[in-house]
């Protein structure tokens, strides 16, 4: 087993502990805290009762943190992912999950649920890429946004730490990253993640849905390929 102090460094906005820098340790790499962004709820009032809505979908543990002290007893919710629902803390909910963690999947879930249509709140950030509020248009479910929070970057800015990858974990963090990460590997957690690096002119090395069990396919993968490279490589 390669001794830890050998291992490949990658930052992530997650402490030391979170599961995620789990995830990053079995895929073979050393998880190295780095908190670059912070998130600013929004003082926003839901823009519609709750007791005139049939659920509410939330999208993210950020989303979720924001929205939970306001939820009345019993609300059902449709949350994105298991994160998200561990973040509203509160059992006196009714909360679904879809299969996958993916806004297509919850599009599904609130089909499966609701097949008449209905009105819902739908809580989410700023720079959400708004799937949801697209594909529901014209049709009987009606979605009513309410932006939670917003994400944006410390000040002053910390700098990035000496590391071999970094993982961006919203659009903002790979914009924020892309300059500053040189020659250094690129990952991006989820598609629309990856689509800002490559706005930005630094594509990602690689990229996947936000799952951690195919964070870790993906970053043990490309610890793999370098491997391989390494030993094809003529002395």
């Amino acid at each position: 087993m390669t001794p830890s102090a050998h291992l490949p460094r990658l930052a992530l906005a997650r402490p030391a502990q979170h599961p995620l820098s789990d995830t990053v340790r079995k895929a073979g790499w050393k998880p190295i805290p780095y908190a670059f962004t912070r998130l600013q709820p929004s003082t926003v009032p839901p823009p519609r009762p709750f007791s005139a809505i049939a659920a509410v979908l939330i999208l993210s543990p950020s989303g979720a943190k924001v929205a939970a002290s306001r939820l009345p007893v019993g609300m059902m919710c449709l949350v994105q992912g298991a994160g998200t629902s561990d973040a509203l803390g509160r059992e006196d909910l009714q909360v679904h999950l879809p299969s996958e963690a993916r806004a297509e999947a919850l599009w599904e879930l609130l089909q499966e649920r609701f097949p008449e249509g209905g009105d819902f709140i739908l809580a989410r950030g700023e720079r959400s890429r708004e799937y949801l509020e697209v594909v529901t248009k014209d049709t009987p479910w009606r979605i009513h946004a309410w932006v939670t929070h917003r994400e944006s970057p410390r000040i002053p800015f910390p700098p990035l730490p000496k590391v071999e990858g970094v993982l961006a974990m919203s659009p903002l963090q790979a914009e924020l990253l892309a300059p500053l990460a040189g020659s250094v590997q690129r990952f991006a957690w989820g598609e629309a993640t990856a689509e800002a690096f490559a706005r930005v002119g630094a594509p990602a090395h690689a990229y996947c849905e936000p799952k951690p069990s195919l964070l870790w396919a993906m970053l043990a993968q490309h610890l793999a390929a370098q491997e391989n490279l390494k030993e094809e490589s003529p002395c």
